[in-house]
């Protein structure tokens, strides 16, 4: 039997509320790159629109497209920030997707797309605070801003955002980055109108630091019930998956169960806590198919082992195996393969 990961409706939808009530008044963007963290986009969608969620973050234009889809008729914003060829802009232009600008060439780029077909571009101008990710440099803000506003007058261009990353090394820096993009916002301000999106911050400075917050918050991982490596646990937050494999061996110090690497399960994962009928106990190996446990009294082919999830069984969350091989815990889902089987719950 395939390994599956179960994904909890409610859960997600539980951590959505909580989520929005913590980084209340400013509106949450739910962030579903990496086909929303490894858990698929199309029903995160359906729930997130039945929560009314309003704004979608996609990375790339390709997820963008997909959340559009997923929306139907429904009301939605979708964001994309990755820069992106001629062919993806005009894609995105026409699917009514916000393009993340963090270039005065790319800039240029979307306003020529949007002219040659004839439909306005929304964009988000993003300032570099500081983390030197893509944005435009502070000493060449006015200049590429006074090219978007002119856009704007014939008719190609909304600037309706501006935004930028945050390097969430230090407060100081986080300040001092805030600092760059409030003067930012001032001056597209004072050029024209305010633009209706203003969001520096991801999960974890939305979460921490409420002074840094814009009038939207970029929120990924935390949605998912996935807290960031060697953070504090996050209140009303948990794991909306939990993976588990079935025994195929038994014997006498140890069980087979049937995940391994080819499944996406880290081999260096040897030696952590997996679940069990019988609680918690120790993944010895990670084979190409399969994994060893150590096994527990009455163990029989068929038992299911929890690899990972909210602990109900033993088990330890994602990020607990990330911390343990140095990773984060979003790779940590993301990387299981189609081997493993998705199912969808309403509990």
């Amino acid at each position: 039997m395939q390994p599956i990961l179960h994904i909890s409706r409610a859960q997600f939808l539980t951590n959505l509320d909580a989520v929005r009530a913590r980084i209340a008044p400013s509106a949450l963007m739910l962030v579903m790159k990496d086909d929303a963290y490894g858990h698929g986009i199309d029903w995160a969608v359906d729930a997130a629109a039945t929560a009314d969620v309003q704004w979608y973050g996609s990375y790339d234009v390709r997820t963008g497209i997909r959340i559009r889809e997923a929306l139907g008729d429904r009301a939605g914003r979708v964001f994309a920030w990755a820069t992106s060829t001629v062919e993806e802009v005009e894609a995105a232009v026409r699917a009514d997707i916000d393009l993340g600008v963090g270039t005065e060439e790319y800039l240029r780029l979307v306003i020529a797309t949007a002219e040659r077909i004839g439909v306005l571009a929304r964009v988000h101008l993003k300032i570099d605070t500081g983390l030197h990710r893509s944005g435009i440099r502070p000493e060449a803000w006015a200049a590429t801003a006074a090219l978007a506003r002119a856009a704007e007058l014939t008719g190609a261009l909304a600037v309706v955002g501006v935004w930028s990353h945050l390097a969430e090394a230090s407060d100081d820096e986080d300040d001092e980055a805030q600092t760059i993009f409030v003067d930012a916002v001032a001056a597209v301000r004072a050029t024209g109108s305010t633009p209706e999106a203003l969001h520096l911050t991801a999960s974890a400075a939305s979460w921490w630091r409420p002074e840094l917050r814009g009038s939207l918050s970029r929120v990924g991982a935390f949605c998912y019930g996935i807290r960031s490596a060697d953070g504090p646990e996050l209140e009303g937050i948990r794991p909306i998956s939990a993976l588990s494999a079935s025994v195929q061996e038994v014997h006498d110090d140890h069980v087979v169960a049937g995940i391994g690497a080819f499944d996406g399960l880290p081999s260096t994962l040897s030696g952590i806590q997996v679940g069990t009928p019988a609680g918690s106990r120790e993944l010895r190996s990670v084979a190409q198919t399969t994994s060893e446990v150590s096994t527990w009294p009455g163990a029989s082919i068929g038992d299911a082992v929890w690899i990972l999830g909210p602990g109900e069984y033993g088990e330890q969350t994602a990020t607990t195996f990330a911390e343990h091989i140095d990773t984060v815990g979003e790779e940590i889902i993301t990387r299981l393969t189609s081997r493993v089987r998705r199912v969808i719950g309403d509990g």
